[in-house]
């Protein structure tokens, strides 16, 4: 059970905010701990009433009955760790309405720091409206967002084997890193495979190469000749058996995110299995899912094929969906919506002087999906990969792909608010449009002189 009730903290002589009017009358500040939880409402006689409770699960649904006794209607609190998580799903359970608060909205003035302080700071904010609650996708793409989440990291747990086999082929001098682009690759397993099973021979493993390899198998021979040395090859194979254990694990999350999909919005309208979206040329990835699978289901779950646009791969659409949702409405436009990404510079201005005008660093993982996007297009022979190697030609490779994944961005946004079909533009049309773009901004330009333009 909880623990013992605190007395009523008074805030009649310190309270802030004294002359603004409420905005969330019956609201309630929750402080998050380990084994702790400061639960804070507002009482009679402008006081506030702090309680404490514990963190396992009944000490969970005591929180719900008591601010339900105290009529509380909605709830923000701090997001550590991942402590938030349990309290929220219960309180939304219950009906109330919970915001989860970003801790660098929570900055107090210089004083004493406990936890009754700060859930009696977090419901006066929030209390008078002083709070912006964090984004969180629909309910029902949230579980489906844990595995994906957890799927990604098991990509990324995966990785670092492959640079341990790289290493011990290195300390042997076997160059097959400089033979192959890749040694995850089916060459490069074949042959690690079979030098884990004890052969030895040069020639024999070179003719293991893929048909489809850009070296011959006379080079692929001068760099599997190595030392050999006993020490590497058990290195070599404890990374192959990491590696092939993380892809057994990726393959039973896989498995396990596929019947999910079909959970998620099964009402909503099928598509005919016959006619799956159509497939890209070219677009072909070692960590992706089932890519016909995937983009079938997410198309039903969004109402268009965003895998339809260039860059966006079926791994990538499926990561934007998870973390920004279907639903566009708590974006007013797509300058909110790039802008919570990361995809746009924060302007700072004082006394009309602009201070700084830089795009922050985020950890978004959907503006990071955006800008592997912008990567995948920078060669393409599309209007985005014309608009890339315009933009790095004046600003460079860095910003172009900032902007290139911001104009991505207000396509996907448009997409997926008006749930209209991309249609993408040809380079020959993207051309004219600039054409004539420029040609309007030297007329405005030459008139605003005094000048005219004359063709010649």
């Amino acid at each position: 059970m909880s623990k013992l009730s605190r007395p009523n903290v008074g805030m009649e002589e310190a309270r802030p905010f004294g002359g603004m009017s409420q905005v969330h009358a019956h609201a309630a500040g929750v402080d998050i701990g380990a084994h702790e939880i400061m639960v804070c409402v507002s009482g009679e006689d402008a006081t506030q009433i702090v309680r404490s409770f514990g963190s396992y699960t009944i000490d969970l649904q005591a929180i719900g009955m008591w601010l339900e006794e105290h009529e509380v209607q909605t709830v923000a609190m701090e997001s550590t760790g991942v402590y938030w998580i349990p309290l929220f799903e219960e309180l939304e359970r219950r009906g109330f309405h919970c915001h989860l608060i970003s801790s660098r909205s929570l900055h107090r003035v210089a004083g004493r720091k406990s936890d009754v302080v700060d859930c009696q700071w977090i419901q006066t904010l929030h209390a008078y409206g002083l709070l912006e609650s964090s984004f969180r996708p629909e309910a029902d793409l949230v579980g489906l967002r844990t595995l994906l989440r957890h799927r990604a990291q098991l990509i990324q747990h995966r990785a670092p084997h492959i640079l341990h086999m790289q290493k011990a082929l290195l300390q042997m001098n076997i160059q097959l890193s400089q033979a192959l682009s890749d040694i995850s690759g089916t060459t490069g397993q074949a042959v690690i495979r079979a030098m884990v099973a004890g052969e030895r021979d040069p020639h024999k493993l070179a003719t293991l190469r893929n048909y489809r390899c850009k070296k011959d198998e006379a080079e692929i021979a001068k760099a599997l000749t190595g030392t050999w040395r006993t020490e590497h090859l058990f290195i070599l194979k404890q990374s192959l058996e990491l590696y092939d254990f993380y892809t057994r694990q990726l393959e039973a999350c896989d498995a396990e995110i596929e019947p999910i999909y079909s959970l998620v919005r099964p009402d909503w309208e099928q598509l005919d299995p016959n006619q799956p979206p159509d497939g890209k040329r070219n677009s072909h990835s070692k960590n992706a899912p089932r890519e016909v699978q995937v983009r079938k289901h997410l198309k039903r779950i969004c109402g268009v094929d965003l895998t339809a646009v260039h860059g966006v791969s079926a791994s990538l659409a499926q990561t934007i969906v998870m973390e920004v949702g279907t639903e566009m409405s708590k974006f007013p436009n797509e300058k909110h919506f790039c802008s919570w990404l990361g995809l746009a510079p924060k302007h700072e201005i004082s006394g009309g002087k602009v201070l700084k005008n830089k795009t922050l660093k985020t950890k978004n993982r959907a503006g990071q999906a955006f800008r592997m996007a912008a990567g995948s297009v920078m060669r393409a022979d599309c209007s985005l990969g014309v608009f890339y190697r315009r933009q790095k030609a004046r600003l460079g490779p860095a910003q172009a792909a900032v902007a290139t994944a911001h104009l991505i961005a207000r396509t996907v946004y448009r997409m997926l608010k008006y749930k209209v079909a991309y249609e993408p533009r040809s380079v020959a049309e993207y051309e004219q449009h600039y054409r004539e773009q420029q040609l309007k901004y030297l007329q405005n330009k030459a008139a605003k002189f005094g000048f005219q333009l004359i063709p010649t």
